[in-house]
């Protein structure tokens, strides 16, 4: 019996070949997007894990999920497509994005808006939560990865020290 494949989180708008260091679209990091298919389960697993952690984060400052069934069987109902590795909290831009400008009853799908969602539309509600989940993201990457140097020859010595080439005393 074969185990279950673990998808990417692609929705087919990158936005690392323009440079970005997290993909506007699905907000892995650039090296992620680039790596993904050599990337073992465990590895995609961890990805998604963090890509779950922190959409959660952003989306339940405005939404609460207080029925996960609900919400699934909505989704599908109106043939909308989600990330089943995301947890429901994951799922709710799908929804938004797709209600666009259109005022919808968040109740029928199993959330209960909090404050902070009120008097928005969908859709202004799905670009302030991608906004600020790729402002997160961007964060993490830049906190996990992002090395501040003045030059190229400061990065190459950073590099070498790291490897164990040099230390603060030969330079």
């Amino acid at each position: 019996m074969s185990k279950p494949r673990i998808g990417t989180p692609c929705i087919g708008v990158c936005s690392t070949v323009f440079g970005d260091t997290v993909c506007r679209g699905c907000r892995r990091f650039s090296h992620e997007v680039v790596d993904w298919n050599a990337y073992s389960d465990e590895q995609k697993r961890i990805v998604w894990e963090r890509l779950d952690e922190l959409l959660g984060l952003v989306v339940s400052n405005y939404f609460e999920v207080v029925d996960a069934d609900a919400l699934a069987s909505q989704l599908d109902y109106q043939n909308l497509r989600y990330q089943t590795q995301l947890s429901p909290t994951g799922w709710v831009p799908e929804l938004l994005k797709a209600a666009g400008r259109q005022r919808i009853d968040y109740r029928v799908f199993g959330l209960e808006p909090l404050p902070a969602a009120e008097g928005m539309a969908p859709r202004e509600l799905y670009d302030l939560i991608s906004k600020e989940c790729h402002a997160l993201n961007q964060a993490h990457y830049d906190r996990s990865f992002a090395r501040p140097v003045g030059s190229t020859g400061e990065l190459v010595m950073q590099a070498a020290r790291e490897k164990g080439l040099i230390n603060d005393l030969q330079e």
